[in-house]
């Protein structure tokens, strides 16, 4: 179990926190003062992904939440698959920040987390002032891709997903080994250590928490087909040009979805995981894009 606080010279302190929402209860890292910024994970993850760049935020001037999204970690993991669909998801956003006490938020999302960013904004405009994507692409664009041979060479696992029980089976299996892989795999030299193979093994081992991680797969499967609403906040995508699991050309959304699109900065040495590859550069380009005012604004 983590600490209530978690505290360094170097950094502001990290407090844990529950928020009681309409459908679910989510644990949350909160840290700073200011304008808040929420940051969402993705798969296989949870908050931790986003510890380089938590307290970084917050000493740049900003309130900083992270969630573990709903199903995984410490947050509650409702039953049933529909329970995950990208509505949902959306929702649990919206209501995070007001329950944190702000009517809007900037928000950087990463893989899923950067799915359900696009849907938060899209769905709940008046509760997003600007979005950061990181290594996601929208998701029209993402289905599209999916009808590619290129794209489904590098997206197996989404239908290998969609088996009932197997890949709870599979994925823990070894101690967890192909999550361990998933999350190992490119890092540099001393980028994760023991001690933080331990707090996601610590995370995965949480009874239900398989199922639920892989019910967001499932539940994006069967919704139904329709476009999200135009993206009304402005946009910056950051890129890891080293991505196993997209291809680089995802990276550029179509303008009719996202028209408020600031620009694609692309980091030719990262891997889909650019927090960890590169934390002190996307902290840096998380902190100037939340921190910029539009011409006139």
């Amino acid at each position: 179990m983590l600490p209530a606080t978690m505290t360094s010279e170097a950094s502001p302190p990290l407090h844990h926190g529950t928020a009681a929402l309409s459908e679910v209860r989510l644990h949350y890292v909160e840290a700073g003062e200011g304008p808040l910024v929420v940051l969402l994970h993705g798969f296989p993850d949870f908050w931790y992904g986003w510890r380089r760049q938590i307290p970084a935020l917050a000493a740049a001037g900003f309130r900083v939440v992270a969630p573990d999204l709903r199903g995984y970690n410490l947050s509650s993991r409702p039953d049933g698959i529909d329970a995950y669909a990208l509505r949902h998801l959306a929702g649990d956003v919206r209501e995070l920040i007001a329950e944190r006490g702000a009517a809007r938020a900037r928000i950087a999302g990463h893989d899923w987390g950067a799915v359900v960013a696009y849907a938060t904004a899209a769905w709940h405009p008046e509760s997003v002032d600007r979005l950061t994507i990181v290594n996601m692409a929208h998701p029209r664009r993402y289905a599209q891709a999916l009808r590619t041979w290129a794209q489904l060479r590098r997206s197996w696992y989404v239908l290998a997903f969609q088996l009932p029980w197997l890949p709870e089976r599979l994925l823990g299996t070894g101690g967890f080994r192909t999550l361990r892989q998933t999350i190992e795999l490119d890092a540099r030299p001393g980028a994760i250590g023991p001690e933080d193979v331990e707090r996601y093994l610590e995370a995965w081992r949480r009874p239900g928490a398989l199922t639920a991680m892989l019910a967001y797969y499932r539940a994006a499967a069967r919704a139904p087909r329709g476009r999200l609403p135009p993206i009304a906040a402005p946009t910056l995508v950051v890129w890891g040009e080293r991505d196993r699991y997209l291809g680089a050309e995802l990276a550029e959304p179509d303008r009719r979805d996202v028209p408020e699109l600031r620009g694609v900065i692309r980091l030719p040495d990262s891997s889909h995981w650019v927090m960890r590859d590169e934390p002190e550069r996307l902290s840096e380009l998380l902190a100037g894009f939340f921190a910029a005012h539009e011409p006139g604004a």
